[in-house]
C-alpha cells in the first residue's frame, strides 16, 4: 500500500463527456441542451484547417454566451497541437476573450511534461494579466508512443493538469498499427 496522497485538483463530474466541433454553432447550442456533464468544444481534429478560425470565433461566443456552469455542464476547449501554427491563436485568443467561463483546456498528443509547462505558463500569465479569479485546468491527451513512454513524468506534472485521456486511434497510428 502507498502512502502517496494524491489531491484532487478540483472534483468535476464527467460521467459523460460530449465532442463538438466548434465549427458547428448549431452542434455547440445542441450540446449546450444535451445530458452530457461534460462538453469540450473542438478546434482541433474536428476542424478542418480553413475553417480553425471561424471554429475558435464560435467557441469563444459560446463561451461568453451560454451560461454553462448554470446548465450544470463543465465545458472544456481542446486546442490544437503545440506542432502547430493554431495552438498560440487558440490559447491567447480563448483565454483572453473567455478564459473566465472556460473549466479546462485539453491538450492533445502531450509528449514530455513541458508539453503542458508550454500551456500552462501561456494560462498563468492571461490569467494573472486579465484578473480572472477562476483557475483553467489542463487535460493531457495521450496520443504518441512519445507520450506513453512519458506517460507517468506527464501524470506526475504539477500544476493545473487535472485528468489524462489515451486517443487509441492517434497511438495506433503512431506505432503504425492497423
Amino acid at each position: 500500500m502507498s502512502h502517496t496522497i494524491n489531491h484532487l485538483k478540483k472534483l468535476r463530474l464527467q460521467r459523460s463527456e460530449l465532442a463538438v466541433p466548434g465549427s458547428s454553432p448549431e452542434m455547440i447550442d445542441k450540446a449546450a441542451n444535451s445530458v452530457a456533464d461534460f462538453v469540450f468544444l473542438d478546434i482541433e481534429d474536428a476542424v478542418a484547417p480553413p475553417d480553425k478560425e471561424r471554429a475558435r470565433k464560435n467557441i469563444i461566443q459560446a463561451l461568453n454566451d451560454i451560461d454553462w456552469r448554470a446548465k450544470g455542464k463543465t465545458v472544456s476547449v481542446r486546442i490544437n497541437g503545440l506542432d502547430t501554427h493554431y495552438m498560440y491563436r487558440d490559447v491567447v485568443d480563448v483565454m483572453e476573450q473567455a478564459g473566465d467561463r472556460l473549466d479546462t483546456i485539453l491538450v492533445p498528443k502531450v509528449g514530455v511534461p513541458a508539453d503542458l509547462y508550454m500551456v500552462e505558463a501561456m494560462v498563468n500569465q492571461i490569467e494573472m494579466a486579465k484578473g480572472f479569479k477562476t483557475r483553467v485546468g489542463l487535460e493531457a491527451l495521450i496520443e504518441t508512443a512519445l507520450g506513453m513512454a512519458n506517460v507517468e513524468a506527464i501524470a506526475a506534472t504539477p500544476g493545473r493538469l487535472e485528468a489524462m485521456h489515451f486517443g487509441v486511434a492517434d497511438y495506433a497510428a503512431s506505432n503504425k498499427a492497423r
